[in-house]
């Protein structure tokens, strides 16, 4: 049975968390990685060097929206093909983050936590702005 009283900070938790992580992976390869270095790492393992603005723009614009609250459910399912992304690269340098070029854990972990954040919805503490009546209600 589901609590309706702590589900909503559940909920707001778990989108804090996620917003903070993706902030923080896109500002490494903004500031660390560089977004020249990130180009060229994509370009490196076989995407196209455009992917590398695409999931630096996801990882820093999804992770502000889910920070804030706006456009939860929309914003972690757009997510979802990114960290796919992500966990097939790691996937053949084995299962722990610690191993050579990172495990693949951590990227599917990450990839279920945006599905759980999709279905949940936004939580406690939301921003909360107008949406087009057109939008389906289960992506408000």
């Amino acid at each position: 049975m589901i609590d309706d009283k702590t589900a909503p900070y559940a909920a707001l938790l778990l989108r804090v968390t996620l917003g903070v992580t993706l902030l923080a992976h896109g500002a490494l390869k903004v500031f660390v990685f560089t977004v020249p270095g990130t180009v060229q790492f994509f370009e490196s393992i076989g995407y196209p060097g455009f992917f590398a603005y695409l999931v630096i723009l996801a990882e820093l614009g999804g992770g502000a929206a889910l920070l804030l609250g706006a456009f939860v459910r929309p914003v972690a399912v757009a997510l979802i093909p990114v960290l796919i992304g992500a966990t097939l690269q790691h996937a053949g340098n084995g299962w722990l983050f610690s191993a050579p070029g990172g495990g693949w854990e951590f990227p599917a972990f990450w990839t279920v936590m945006l599905v759980v954040q999709a279905l949940l919805g936004a939580g406690a503490l939301t921003l909360r702005l107008p949406v087009p009546a057109a939008v389906p209600a289960w992506a408000r």
